[in-house]
């Protein structure tokens, strides 16, 4: 069979827009990657990985016994542990040009009413990861490591290690930047026709329990953290729920929508 001829199938044709979006991706995740380490190279250079460290290590240092120091167990972990925080605020600081190349990349298959929504949530989910981690530093890391120094033997001297405390850092800005994300959440869920804003209130007393439950699970044993973590997602759930009725497109919109998707494309 002939090279031309007209019956084979085109297949570079097939393969063409496949290739691009490929190369389209790459070059996103490289801009991506650049902008992270543009920011590690600056925080590397001010304020440093050690002074890094200082800062994310103060709200506990703040309620040790005076004279006492963390300490660290394994020989690089002087190094290691301000490289891996600066890595992680590296991450943050270029948050928002990583997620704008994300909303890039995915626009060009969505819907206008879908571009109109995604963009407000993209901003609305990166601002409120930052205020959970706000919240936790600020506010809850005083409260905690002062409640657990209240319970602590005068006969024990109090030394934590700095690799358990960073696990433990990232575990609590992990657990309350996504449960600052309930809004976000309810809106999406909404928004796809999942639930309804009335099966959102109707649900609200059994998000309390859960609320509570999440909360025992991944914060500490502690009353203080707990109820520093329930009650904002139960606020974060009403917010959820008024950003959802306000937000959500009414069902007669959306099938106008598919029929004026189907129509174009027939």
């Amino acid at each position: 069979m002939s090279d031309n001829d007209p019956k084979q199938p085109n297949l570079e044709g097939a393969e063409q827009p496949f290739v691009a979006h490929l190369i389209e991706l790459r070059d996103r995740l490289i801009r991506a990657a650049l902008a992270i380490g543009l920011a590690f190279a600056i925080l590397a250079i001010y304020p440093g990985p050690a002074n890094l460290y200082d800062l994310l290590a103060a709200p506990l240092v703040a309620h040790l016994p005076k004279g006492a120091t963390l300490i660290a167990t394994s020989v690089i972990s002087p190094f290691m542990v301000p490289i891996k925080i600066t890595m992680m605020a590296a991450f943050l600081l270029a948050l928002p040009v990583v997620l704008y190349q994300v909303w890039s990349f995915v626009a060009p298959g969505l819907y206008t009413h879908e571009k109109k929504l995604v963009m407000p949530l993209i901003v609305s989910s990166t601002l409120l990861f930052f205020m959970g981690v706000a919240f936790c530093y600020f506010f809850v890391f005083g409260q905690v490591f002062a409640f657990i120094q209240s319970f602590a033997p005068k006969s024990i001297t109090a030394a934590p290690d700095i690799e358990a405390y960073l696990s433990f850092v990232l575990n609590m800005f992990l657990a309350f930047g996504a449960a600052f994300e309930v809004p976000v959440v309810l809106v999406i869920l909404a928004h796809m026709g999942i639930v309804t804003v009335q099966k959102l209130k109707d649900f609200r007393r059994y998000f309390i329990v859960l609320a509570f439950v999440i909360a025992a699970v991944v914060t500490p044993p502690d009353v203080v953290s707990q109820l520093a973590l329930a009650i904002p997602m139960c606020i974060l759930y009403e917010v959820g729920i008024w950003a959802a009725q306000w937000s959500g497109k009414p069902k007669d919109e959306s099938a106008a929508d598919a029929a004026s998707s189907a129509d174009h494309s027939s």
